[in-house]
């Protein structure tokens, strides 16, 4: 629903559309995309990858909020993990402001639009990081 869904909060662009974006910027990586609104699915797909890849950019959305089992495999895979949030959830609604995942990743990065996955891809290319 990027794109669409609340363009105040959100922005207007579609995240195919960023992600065509982010690519070009980073030639030299494979940057995979997976989106789903069901948990099971982030679930398995956490798992699936958190022996395989160099690091997963996580946007869990609203679950970040509710969901033990997705931390439960973030919490359980070697992969690091970094956090996203497009918007600023400590300027949001106070059920935002907990994430059950933020204890088992690398780093949170909150605030700043779609850029956000940029500074998360960064992240885990520094090696100081």
């Amino acid at each position: 629903m990027l794109g669409n869904r609340e363009p105040e909060v959100y922005g207007n662009l579609s995240f195919e559309a960023y992600l065509k974006k982010l690519r070009k910027q980073y030639p030299e990586l494979t940057l995979e995309y997976f989106q789903t609104n069901i948990e099971g699915e982030i679930i398995n797909a956490i798992q699936n990858a958190g022996f395989l890849y160099d690091g997963i950019i996580l946007n869990a959305g609203g679950y970040s909020h509710t969901s033990v089992a997705i931390a439960d495999a973030v919490k359980a895979i070697k992969t690091p993990v970094v956090e996203v949030h497009i918007s600023n959830t400590f300027a949001r609604e106070p059920f935002r402001h907990t994430s059950f995942i933020a204890a088992f990743v690398k780093g949170s990065i909150i605030g700043f639009g779609l850029e956000s996955y940029r500074l998360a891809v960064e992240s885990l290319i520094t090696k100081a990081g």
